[in-house]
């Protein structure tokens, strides 16, 4: 029999899940998701895990047994209170493990991580880490998420938030009615950047539109929206520079366009004192890292 793991990732707009073997391989035709969302509440989150996971077993191959879960979830979270409060989506103390188990059983013991910690320990077992014994990852998003990999053991800290680098407060904006205003998340993310560039009256959509000038907008637009993701590398910069101080490799995930990673690299690598790496893992590390295998090897 092959041993595999239930691998599960909550973000802010999905959740999904996979059987993932030892090996980092998504077993074909395991992988479900299901579309969550600023709107999805208790309920709503409740049901799309609970679709996914068993969506997911009950792909399972008859030469299959699944040994474990794994949970990667957006944070922050406390893992020793087994739940997550996601500020992308509106729940608190979201009991995940609670819900995942009324689809496992008790028998399968669970592993619940921060999604950013998953990522760096994809990065650091299969990615552009690997054979690098201390790393930072960070992926940008809807959200700024990171993790740390010291001497091959990923970092969780005494609630599991370590590396949660995009909650670090990077300008003196205060709200009420939104704790993220002032955060790297808030500036610097993914949906913050696009809608600071289309206040520039830049016409694209996404970030895999920056900065190119033939989404509907002219070269003085694209060239202006390219201000943005100069000003988020520098404010990275001033996150990772003692966020990397004990490491010596950091990489960077998105889903931006090449050319904009290329200018929030530029920004980063002349200053940190390490390499910098593209990530290579891609849309497979929320998956791939959940499983407590890999957390039970050095990388």
């Amino acid at each position: 029999m092959d041993d595999v793991v239930l691998a599960i990732d909550l973000g802010g707009t999905k959740v999904e899940a996979a059987l993932v073997d030892r090996d980092g391989v998504i077993s074909s035709g395991s992988r479900r998701r299901s579309e969550t969302g600023p709107g999805a509440g208790f309920a709503e989150l409740r049901d799309a895990l609970g679709e996914v996971a068993l969506g997911t077993v009950s792909a399972r191959l008859s030469t299959q047994i699944i040994t474990a879960v794994g949970i990667g979830s957006a944070g922050p979270l406390n893992s020793g209170e087994a739940t997550v409060s996601p500020l992308n989506l509106p729940v608190h103390d979201f009991p995940i493990v609670a819900v995942v188990r009324e689809v496992v059983g008790d028998a399968l013991p669970i592993r619940l991580a921060l999604d950013g910690t998953c990522i760096a320990l994809a990065e650091s077992r299969f990615g552009a880490a690997s054979g690098v014994s201390n790393s930072v990852s960070m992926v940008v998003s809807t959200g700024v998420g990171g993790g740390i990999v010291i001497d091959g053991v990923p970092i969780g800290g005494e609630h599991g938030n370590a590396g949660h680098i995009g909650q670090l407060r990077v300008a003196a904006d205060e709200s009420a009615e939104d704790p993220t205003a002032g955060t790297l998340e808030s500036v610097a993310s993914g949906p913050a950047t696009v809608a600071w560039a289309r206040g520039q009256r830049w016409s694209g959509q996404t970030g895999m539109d920056l900065p190119s000038p033939r989404k509907r907008g002219t070269w003085l637009h694209a060239q202006r929206s390219n201000d943005q993701p100069k000003r988020s590398g520098r404010l990275w910069l001033a996150c990772a520079r003692y966020w990397t101080s004990a490491s010596s490799s950091s990489v960077v995930g998105s889903r931006w366009s090449p050319a904009t990673m290329s200018t929030l690299c530029s920004s980063l690598l002349a200053a940190l004192r390490c390499s910098l790496r593209r990530a290579r893992s891609g849309s497979c590390a929320p998956l791939w890292a959940p499983t407590p295998p890999l957390w039970e090897q050095r990388c």
